[in-house]
């Protein structure tokens, strides 16, 4: 017999850790929430191989970490002639496909549940020692820098990290912030507060953070910042989300969709 667990189900399940959120970018567009559910593809962003993927794997429910179509708030108006835009949004509507946009829940869950899954791909579990609303203190094993650097890039599977500051410098103390986190007003007081060695970061303004640990290498505080670029911070986040909801809903098909970079290094 078909199962009778519709989008409405995943949805609630989804945001049911967290009060309601209001206002929020997270939203069902397109899809009918009393849809049954035939598969569920997770992943860093509705991408066309992502979409394409979904269609090969029989899925019709996407949940996506950002938006669909290249705006944080959703609104589309000034691409709604845009070739791209129309020929995406008509391959969604073709393969009766669903998207659901899970950010700023995933984000209010406790812990943060993009954050938790890069913790989790690290295999720094065992070192937190607190979990901030934009950031999660660690005390790791003391490495250098450009062993922190290296071992990121491995354990990610990424082709590459960019680094700043001193990259000799022998860390412990680790703040790890995903996605556009980096930025100075959100990253640079860490150093101080939390008397952090190297910030591990997503992705943020060039002219700030990065600068500011120039600096501190220049004075001597051997401080350091590894950026490991905003989706290649937060696609661990949503593959551990994959795992949970196959727990959840073990009579559905989850999978987990990665994209290439978007950058390539020439």
């Amino acid at each position: 017999m078909p199962h009778s667990i519709v989008i409405r189900d995943v949805l609630e399940w989804l945001t049911a850790d967290v009060g309601p959120i209001d206002p929020t970018v997270d939203k069902l567009d397109p899809g009918d929430p009393d849809a049954a559910v035939k598969g569920i593809v997770t992943a860093f962003a509705a991408t066309w191989h992502v979409v394409e993927r979904a269609i090969a794997l029989g899925a019709n429910l996407i949940v996506s970490h950002e938006g669909i179509f290249f705006s944080h708030r959703g609104k589309e108006e000034w691409l709604k002639h845009d070739p791209v835009y129309r020929e995406k949004a008509k391959l969604l509507q073709d393969a009766g496909i669903a998207v659901f946009r899970y950010h700023d829940y995933a984000h209010r869950r406790q812990p943060d549940g993009i954050t938790e899954g890069l913790i989790e791909a690290l295999g720094w579990q065992a070192y937190v020692e607190k979990q901030l609303p934009a950031a999660a203190i660690l005390e790791i094993p003391p490495m250098h820098a450009q062993e922190a650097a290296e071992y990121a890039k491995t354990r990610l599977g990424i082709p590459y990290v960019r680094v700043a500051g001193d990259l000799a410098a022998l860390c412990k103390r680790v703040g790890v912030l995903v996605g556009y986190r980096g930025g100075g007003a959100t990253a640079i007081p860490l150093f101080e507060n939390e008397r952090l060695d190297l910030i591990v970061a997503g992705e943020g303004p060039e002219w700030e953070t990065p600068e500011y640990v120039r600096d501190a290498a220049r004075q001597g505080r051997g401080k350091a910042l590894v950026m490991l670029g905003h989706a290649e911070s937060e696609a661990p986040g949503m593959k551990a989300l994959a795992g949970r909801l196959a727990a959840a809903f073990p009579e559905l098909p989850v999978h987990f969709v990665e994209d290439l970079p978007v950058f390539r290094i020439i």
